[in-house]
């Protein structure tokens, strides 16, 4: 009997495979409920008493028989159209339910909400962060960062891009997390990496009298060859008491030494106290009142494998900010190698891969606000700094008199501004609101603590004014931004009503362009996430 499958309907078509996938699944259960009859018989003592084995054997052939002969006489000759569906190994009724590959973690932000994600086991920080990202709709700025967060410990760090977020959960304990954050540091020091190698803290330098540029201060921690070192005083804490011990310590891609005998590096004194390839460095949360710290500037060196116990924790204190960032940047870069190098470069090489039709990411930085005079027929950059500082108020001077005409038609005074100038503000990621200056302090810490690092808050002693909480040089200042009034008009002021603005957003976007009396550009918004 011949088919001309060309000359059937679609209608048919449909109905055939339906027929076929019926008369499969019959024919399969019928099968599968013969087979289970046999296995109870044989499973029944008394079957195996009087049942010889090939009168067993038989039964079951019989019953193979009897499954084939329920088949329709008509299914060998009608055209499969999907002929994986015989095959048990891609047929999803046929083949046995697979194993899933796939992991549900739960990541926080900063305001405490959760989201649950299933990912697979390969998926990398980044593309966890790249996900969240994604379904928060924020920027994708590459400063997204994974936190490991142990709350009773008080330590928490920033994942490697690189790292595999399913094993490093199979490494926490039951009360840790993680968390969702922005961290603008993570590759600070491959811009600006003479602010994190001080040269005394850097063995090399000090050889060669601090005369190395910073390219090849890069290469010699990225390249496995050399033996770079990073030397200084750190207090140890001392195990199971709450005394610390200051020792000399010296950093190795070995690992961490300490000195028995004062400054001394010969191998004799020098006694290892962690190695890098199985630990990784958190930073103390708890402040140095919890493990009675001699510094606030605490940093812990932490097994891998080990879940919840406190005796493998290696406890250092540093004696300020910068040499904590030394010897945790050094870690890092000592452990990882050209690995964090190319963690780097990933989002540059995916920009200078992207469509010249594809949208840019919007960013503002150092390197691409300059100051530019357009009164001429063509724009041109202003190179002369007291030229750039008049622009600029100049520059303030227009906006205040753009928001004069914005005003016209709503009052506005000191006591009663304008209703759109008090809350426009309140919708950018930059304002936070009433918090206090010590979760001001923490936000910037756990962001990163790098030049041009701000927020805006609500002051705690006018609520009239605000502040501009600014990080420069890792420390981080306050100033505060008071209202004023000019022609009964209301204006906000850094500088004593020098440059007036009719809004904060105004005041925020003037001081990314021009740094004013600020110490520098404000550069990087402090923000938080809601997931």
């Amino acid at each position: 009997m011949k088919h001309h499958p060309s000359n059937r309907s679609f209608k048919s078509d449909d109905v055939d495979l339906e027929q076929l996938v019926n008369d499969m699944n019959s024919s399969m259960d019928s099968l599968y409920s013969t087979q289970a009859d046999t296995a109870m018989l044989l499973n029944n003592g008394h079957a195996h008493a009087h049942t010889p084995p090939h009168q067993l054997n038989q039964q079951h052939q019989v019953c193979l028989q009897e499954a084939h002969q329920l088949r329709p006489a008509s299914m060998p000759a009608i055209p499969n159209p999907f002929p994986e569906l015989c095959s048990p190994a891609g047929s999803p009724v046929l083949s046995p339910i697979q194993a899933s590959h796939n992991h549900v973690i739960k990541v926080w932000s900063e305001d405490g909400a959760g989201k649950v994600v299933e990912i697979p086991s390969d998926m990398t920080a980044r593309d966890v962060c790249q996900l969240l990202v994604y379904k928060s709709h924020c920027v994708d700025d590459n400063a997204w960062t994974l936190v490991e967060h142990h709350p009773i410990l008080g330590l928490e760090r920033c994942l490697e891009d690189h790292e595999l977020v399913v094993q490093v959960q199979a490494s926490m304990s039951s009360d840790s997390k993680f968390l969702f954050r922005k961290n603008y540091a993570k590759y600070e020091f491959f811009r600006n990496p003479l602010n994190f190698f001080p040269e005394q803290m850097v063995a090399w330098c000090q050889e060669s009298d601090g005369s190395i540029p910073q390219s090849q201060l890069l290469q010699n921690f990225l390249n496995s060859s050399s033996c770079p070192e990073i030397q200084g005083y750190l207090h140890l804490k001392e195990p199971g008491r709450r005394s610390w011990k200051k020792l000399y310590m010296f950093l190795r891609r070995s690992g961490l030494y300490y000195s028995t005998k004062g400054t001394s590096k010969e191998p004799r004194h020098l006694q290892l106290l962690s190695d890098l390839e199985d630990s990784n460095i958190f930073t103390v949360i708890t402040g140095k009142k919890l493990h009675n710290a001699p510094t606030d500037y605490q940093f812990c060196i932490r097994p891998s494998k080990v879940r919840g116990d406190c005796k493998e924790l290696k406890m250092l204190s540093a004696e300020d900010e910068q040499s904590r960032t030394c010897w945790m940047t050094a870690f890092r870069l000592l452990k990882h190698g050209i690995v964090l190098y190319q963690n780097y470069n990933v989002p540059h090489q995916r920009k200078s891969s992207l469509s010249p039709f594809s949208a840019p990411v919007r960013s503002v930085s150092e390197n691409s606000l300059v100051a530019m005079d357009f009164s001429g027929r063509t724009g041109r950059v202003i190179d002369n700094p007291v030229e750039a500082q008049s622009a600029a108020l100049e520059e303030g001077q227009t906006w205040r008199k753009r928001g004069q005409r914005m005003n016209v038609l709503t009052s506005a005074s000191p006591l009663h501004p304008s209703s759109l100038s008090t809350v426009i503000h309140r919708t950018q990621v930059w304002f936070h609101g009433r918090i206090i200056r010590e979760e001001a302090h923490k936000m910037m810490i756990q962001q990163g603590q790098v030049d041009g690092l701000f927020l805006l808050r609500d002051s705690q002693s006018n609520p009239r004014a605000f502040v501009l909480t600014l990080c420069h040089h890792q420390k981080i200042k306050h100033f505060q931004i008071l209202p004023c009034e000019e022609d009964g008009q209301a204006f906000f002021s850094l500088d004593d009503g020098a440059t007036k603005f009719t809004d904060l957003i105004h005041l925020v976007e003037f001081y990314q362009l021009n740094r004013g009396v600020l110490p520098c550009k404000l550069k990087h918004p402090c923000t938080a996430v809601a997931l």
